[in-house]
């Protein structure tokens, strides 16, 4: 038996690879593992942007493994931390996730690659939520993709379970990039490397206060931000890297972030 996830690490870059033959489902073992994995990523300060993919040609994910649940694994059971797949329920994930699409990517696989920050996809990718088909609910699909493409896009997805291939979801706006296959990964990388050169502190503070928003209205939003009220701003407020960023400007140089 292989490890179903596979590291690869390079300075601040976490590649997370899913390898569970054939089709890289998740069972609840894998999803303990994947939570310990994100988790582990949140935590280290030395790593600053992670790539989620999938081992092989033909499948990044189709989500929870039917037959490990048909052999005993509960729907219900214990994903670990951070929910299926580690990403979805993982509390403050403030660092930025890139979603490498090598293949099929439906129902569970789909929600994971939406708890990513940016989504690259190769040219034959295809999308689905079929859990309708076997009598489920995508449910976390359910909260998230009527709130990242049309309405009525999001519900044709969830009511009949259609595919849509990469130029189509490129369309409807929740993949930002479409690649041939074998340029899908330099280019995950390529972007990974731009983030991780980037100013981890304002990351952080992007991504709670566009988490937080989602519940809020604008007002309270700006008001919460003004007054210093998220962790993330009130310690970028009072960084080295926002008097760096300033001094550089001024200095008409490139910053150098320490992440403090």
């Amino acid at each position: 038996m292989t490890d179903p996830i596979r590291t690869r690490r390079e300075n601040g870059i976490l590649e997370v690879t899913i390898d569970r033959p054939k089709a890289n489902a998740v069972d609840l073992a894998t999803s303990r593992i994947m939570g310990q994995v994100f988790a582990n990523f949140r935590d280290d300060g030395t790593l600053r942007v992670a790539i989620i993919t999938g081992a092989g040609p033909k499948f990044f994910c189709p989500g929870w493994d039917l037959k490990a649940a048909a052999e005993g694994d509960a729907v219900d059971g214990d994903y670990g931390v951070g929910g299926f797949g580690g990403l979805q329920e993982l509390r403050d994930l403030n660092k930025p996730v890139i979603a490498a699409i090598n293949g099929i990517c439906c129902g569970g696989g789909l929600e994971i690659a939406l708890s990513a920050d940016l989504i690259l996809a190769a040219d034959h990718a295809t999308f689905a939520l079929p859990e309708i088909r076997s009598g489920t609910v995508a449910d976390a699909a359910s909260i998230k993709l009527p709130k990242r493409i049309p309405y009525h896009i999001a519900m044709d997805m969830l009511l009949t379970g259609r595919w849509l291939d990469a130029q189509e979801a490129h369309r409807w706006g929740f993949v930002n990039e479409i690649l041939p296959a074998e340029a899908l990964m330099d280019r995950a990388w390529t972007l990974a490397r731009l983030l991780e050169s980037g100013p981890p502190l304002v990351y952080a503070a992007i991504k709670e206060i566009v988490r937080d928003a989602e519940g809020r209205d604008f007002q309270q939003t700006m008001n919460k931000i003004t007054k210093r009220q998220y962790r993330t701003v009130d310690i970028l407020y009072g960084s080295e890297d926002q008097r760096e960023g300033a001094r550089a400007f001024a200095e008409k140089r490139p910053p150098v972030w320490k992440g403090r």
